[in-house]
């Protein structure tokens, strides 16, 4: 099985990346799908597009497999979403070391508290936890986190 392309999204694609984000997020047991959350995805991309993310997509054959948005300004991995059929299949390592060469020296994240499985899955693959502060729009606790690279001569260069 070969793992998912990743590369940079389309604005056509926009519905579609609203899907799998909306079936990734629903995944995590903290919400459940719905027009309304669908719609809200839907009108959320652009708005961050033109705040300053940068959007990839895991492009399987021509299905989104999984949505990655960095802000590459402040060094932050803003959103890592696997559609569930593709979750544990390496591919959200595979777009971690895609992002780790995007930003190679530092990358900041957020993490919603009660998703343990994926801050758990951050500090196995090196994230530091920095603080929790609650997001001021969605009201969940969020877990702050920190990677840096701290041996740079043992790691190969892309």
């Amino acid at each position: 099985m070969t793992l998912p392309t990743i590369r940079p999204a389309r604005s056509n694609e926009h519905d579609a990346i609203a899907r799998a984000w909306m079936a990734s997020w629903v995944s995590t047991g903290l919400s459940q799908a719905s027009d309304s959350l669908l719609n809200d995805l839907r009108a959320r991309l652009p708005r961050e597009i033109a705040g300053g993310w940068t959007l990839f997509v895991a492009d399987d054959r021509g299905s989104i497999a999984a949505m990655l948005a960095l802000h590459l300004p402040s060094l932050l991995l803003d959103q890592l979403m696997v559609v569930p059929a593709y979750q544990g299949r390496s591919l959200g390592r595979q777009l971690l070391a895609f992002t780790r060469r995007q930003m190679p020296d530092e990358i900041w994240l957020k993490c919603v508290r009660e998703n343990e499985k994926a801050w758990r899955w951050y500090e196995r693959e090196g994230f530091v936890f920095e603080k929790e502060a609650p997001n001021p729009v969605t009201g969940f606790m969020m877990k702050h986190y920190r990677w840096t690279r701290t041996n740079r001569t043992s790691e190969t260069k892309p």
